[in-house]
C-alpha cells in the first residue's frame, strides 16, 4: 500500500491533467489556472517525498493450503448396544498451513506511472518522465496565461476596412510612428474598362498625424464616384494593401459579375483555443477556419455580433483605459488577421465581453474605459447612426446603426448600454427594459417605415439571443426581457403587411440554433347563448413569421452539451448544433424573377465546413382581409 505522500500526489497529477486539458482545449475558464498552480504546490513536494521514501521493496505474505484425506473405519452404536461387526467408513481432512514470509522488489508498472503520475522508486527515469508530463502541462497554462499579456502591440500599425456604402468606404488606419507621417491613401478600380474607367491610382485622402487619445487610430474615408458595383484596390503610404467591393443599388439584389448579394454573421473571438504550444501567440484558429472559405463566399462584409475581445478571458488583468486598448490591438496585430481583414469590410456591434461578463450596468463604473478603444477601433468606422422618425441623430456618440444595402436593410442593436438590471422583475410595473426607451422608439420608428423598391428584408442584429429557449443564463438574453420583447415581435409582425420579412441574427451562446416566431392565432370567444361574441388578439398572416439565426463562436469553446430547450410554441425550434469551435452563417439575398418576393439564403459554417442550409421567402406583402370578410367584422383588417 502506498505512503500518504504518493497518494496525494496521485490525487493532485490527475487534478492537474485533468483541468489543463479543461483549460487548454475547451474553456479558458478564469479560475482555473489559479486552481493549476495550487495543486502543482501540493503535487511538487508530495512526489518528491513519495520518491524518497516510497518503500522499493514489499513484504510478500505467501500462505500454502495443504489438505489431506484419510479414509478411517468406525464402529456404529445401535440402540446403546455394541452391535459387532457394524462399521462405517468415514473420511477425515488433514490440513496443514505453510506461511512463507519474503522481502521482493515491487512491479515496475510503467503505464500506471505515466498514467497516474505517481512516483515510482524504482525507476528515476519513470518518475522523471511522468513528473515532466504534469510540469508540461503547468508550464502550458502558464504559457497561455502570462504570454499574450507580454504583447503590448504598442507598435501596432494596420489598416482595416469599416462600412461600404455605394458612395464612400471608411478605412481605418493605427499608425503610432509619427516619422510616417502623413499617411496618404490612393485607389483605383480593378480589372477598369478603359475609356469608362480611369485605370490610374487616384489620391483618396490622408491623415496628418495621430495621437494617444484616439491610440493613434484615424479615419480616413474614401469618396466612391462610380454609380454600378465595382471592385476597388486601396494602398496606403506605410505599406498596407487590400480590396473592397462596392454594394448593389438599393432594391437590387445581384450583379452579374459578382453574384448575388451576401454577407457574413457571427460573434466571440479569443485567441489559441484549442491550445498549441506551437502556435503564435496572438495567433486565433476561427480567422483560419473563415479564411479557407472567403474566397467562394463573395461577402459583401462580417456583421461581428459582439465579444471581438474577452476583457475578463483567461483573466481580468485591469480595468483602464489601457487595459482595454491592448486587448484590440491583439486581434489586430494577430497573424491570422489579414487574411480576414484586408479584403473584407468588418461591422461591430458591442456586447458584454468588451466590458465585463453578463454587463448590465449601462455607462457606469468600467463602461467608459471599455467603450474608448470600442469608439476608436470600431464604432468610428462602422454605419451611420439610427435616425429618429424626425431624422435626428439618435446620440451624439453613436452604438447603434440602421443602412440599407442592396435587398436587404439593417438595424444594429445595442444590447448592452440601455438595458435593465437582468434580475429585475420582467414586469410591466417594473418597465425593464433591454434597449432603453430611446433606442425601442427608434428601432420601432425603423420596423415602421417603408422601405424602397426591391428591399424585401429587414436585418435585425443582436448580440444577444431574441429567443427564451436557451434556459441556462436566460436573463442575459431576450427571454429576460419578455415585456418588451412582445412588444418587438407584434411590430415584426407587422411588417410582413409590406412584403417585407424579418430576419434576427444573433449570437453569444457559442452554439447555433436556427428559431421561428409565428405569430400567435386569434382566440374565437363565445357569448353565452353559445354564438361567437368576439375575438381576442390580432390577426397576422402565418407568412409574418420571424426567424433568427443565432451562430456563435468564430473562435471560441463550444458547449459540450446540449443546452438549447424548445418550451412551447411561442419560439419553435428549426435547428439545433452545439458542437464546433467556429461557427459563422454566410447570408444570401436574390430577388425572385418579378420582383415581388425575394428568397434569402442561410448557410451554416462549422469549423470551415457547410454543415445546414434552409432558404426563406419574403411575404407576399398586404395581407388585409378582403372587404365584407368574416376577419374583417372583427376589425382585424390592416
Amino acid at each position: 500500500m502506498a505512503i500518504p505522500q504518493t497518494k496525494v500526489a496521485t490525487v493532485t497529477s490527475i487534478a492537474i491533467r485533468a483541468l489543463s486539458y479543461v483549460f487548454l482545449r475547451w474553456a479558458l475558464a478564469p479560475p482555473l489556472p489559479a486552481l493549476i498552480f495550487a495543486l502543482f504546490a501540493i503535487y511538487l513536494p508530495s512526489f518528491v517525498s513519495g520518491y524518497l521514501n516510497e518503500p522499493k521493496k514489499e513484504l510478500v505474505d505467501q500462505v500454502d493450503v495443504t489438505v489431506t484425506e484419510i479414509p478411517l473405519e468406525v464402529e456404529v452404536p445401535e440402540n446403546g448396544r455394541r452391535n459387532r461387526g457394524s462399521t462405517e467408513k468415514l473420511v477425515a481432512e488433514q490440513v496443514a498451513i505453510e506461511e512463507i514470509i519474503s522481502v521482493e522488489d515491487r512491479p515496475l508498472s510503467p503505464l500506471k506511472t505515466l498514467l497516474s503520475g505517481a512516483p515510482n522508486p524504482r525507476s528515476l527515469l519513470l518518475s522523471a518522465t511522468t513528473f515532466l508530463i504534469n510540469a508540461l502541462c503547468v508550464g502550458m497554462v502558464a504559457d497561455r496565461l502570462f504570454t499574450e499579456r507580454y504583447y503590448t502591440c504598442d507598435d501596432l500599425s494596420f489598416a482595416r476596412l469599416g462600412y461600404v456604402s455605394e458612395h464612400e468606404a471608411k478605412l481605418l488606419i493605427r499608425e503610432p510612428d509619427q516619422s510616417k507621417m502623413p499617411v496618404t491613401v490612393e485607389v483605383h478600380i480593378k480589372d477598369p474598362h478603359p475609356p469608362f474607367d480611369n485605370p490610374l491610382w487616384q489620391s483618396a485622402g490622408g491623415i496628418r498625424f495621430t495621437t494617444n487619445e484616439t491610440d493613434y487610430t484615424a479615419v480616413v474615408s474614401i469618396p466612391l464616384r462610380q454609380s454600378k458595383m465595382r471592385t476597388y484596390q486601396w494602398r496606403t503610404s506605410n505599406n498596407h494593401t487590400g480590396e473592397f467591393t462596392t454594394p448593389p443599388p438599393v432594391g437590387h439584389a445581384e450583379e452579374t459579375t459578382t453574384g448575388p448579394f451576401t454577407f457574413l454573421s457571427t460573434s466571440c473571438i479569443v485567441s489559441r483555443l484549442p491550445y498549441s504550444p506551437f502556435d503564435h501567440p496572438l495567433a486565433i484558429p476561427g480567422f483560419r477556419y473563415l479564411a479557407k472559405v472567403l474566397p467562394t463566399l463573395n461577402a459583401q462584409f462580417m456583421l461581428f455580433l459582439g465579444d471581438f475581445i474577452y476583457a475578463d478571458v483567461p483573466r481580468y488583468w485591469g480595468t483602464s483605459k489601457s487595459d482595454y486598448r491592448q486587448k484590440y490591438r491583439q486581434v489586430y496585430a494577430s497573424p491570422d488577421w489579414p487574411s480576414v481583414g484586408q479584403n473584407l469590410s468588418w461591422i461591430h456591434t458591442l456586447d458584454d465581453h468588451e466590458i465585463a461578463n453578463d454587463w448590465s450596468s449601462n455607462s457606469t463604473g468600467v463602461y467608459k474605459a471599455a467603450f474608448d478603444p470600442f469608439e476608436h477601433y470600431q464604432a468610428a468606422v462602422n454605419p451611420p447612426p439610427a435616425r429618429k422618425a424626425g431624422g435626428l441623430t439618435a446620440r451624439k456618440t453613436a452604438t447603434y446603426y440602421s443602412f440599407t444595402q442592396g435587398p436587404a436593410s439593417f438595424f444594429l442593436l445595442d444590447t448592452r448600454t440601455f438595458r435593465s438590471n437582468n434580475y429585475l422583475p420582467d414586469t410591466p410595473d417594473e418597465s425593464k427594459t433591454m434597449l432603453g426607451p430611446e433606442q425601442l422608439e427608434d428601432f420601432l420608428a425603423w420596423l415602421k417605415k417603408p422601405e424602397p423598391k426591391g428591399v424585401k428584408w429587414k436585418i435585425v442584429a443582436s448580440s444577444v439571443p431574441f429567443t427564451k429557449n436557451w434556459p441556462v443564463n436566460t436573463q442575459d438574453t431576450w427571454g429576460g426581457f419578455l415585456t418588451e420583447r412582445r412588444k418587438v415581435l407584434e411590430a415584426m409582425w407587422d411588417v410582413s403587411r409590406r412584403g417585407v420579412g424579418v430576419v434576427v441574427l444573433s449570437g453569444d451562446r457559442h452554439e447555433f440554433a436556427a428559431t421561428k416566431f409565428p405569430p400567435p392565432v386569434p382566440v374565437l370567444v363565445a357569448g353565452e347563448d353559445g354564438e361567437l361574441d368576439h375575438i381576442e388578439g390580432r390577426a397576422w398572416p402565418e407568412e409574418a413569421t420571424v426567424w433568427e439565426f443565432s451562430a456563435s463562436p468564430l473562435s471560441q469553446f463550444y458547449s459540450p452539451v446540449g443546452t438549447y430547450r424548445e418550451r412551447d410554441g411561442e419560439d419553435v425550434l428549426v435547428k439545433y448544433i452545439h458542437k464546433g469551435n467556429s461557427k459563422f452563417g454566410a447570408i444570401t439575398i436574390e430577388n425572385l424573377e418579378g420582383g415581388d418576393q425575394s428568397s434569402l439564403k442561410y448557410r451554416l459554417f462549422v469549423n470551415g465546413e457547410e454543415v445546414w442550409n434552409t432558404v426563406l421567402l419574403s411575404p407576399k406583402g398586404d395581407q388585409a382581409p378582403a372587404r365584407g370578410s368574416f376577419w374583417s367584422k372583427f376589425g382585424l383588417g390592416a
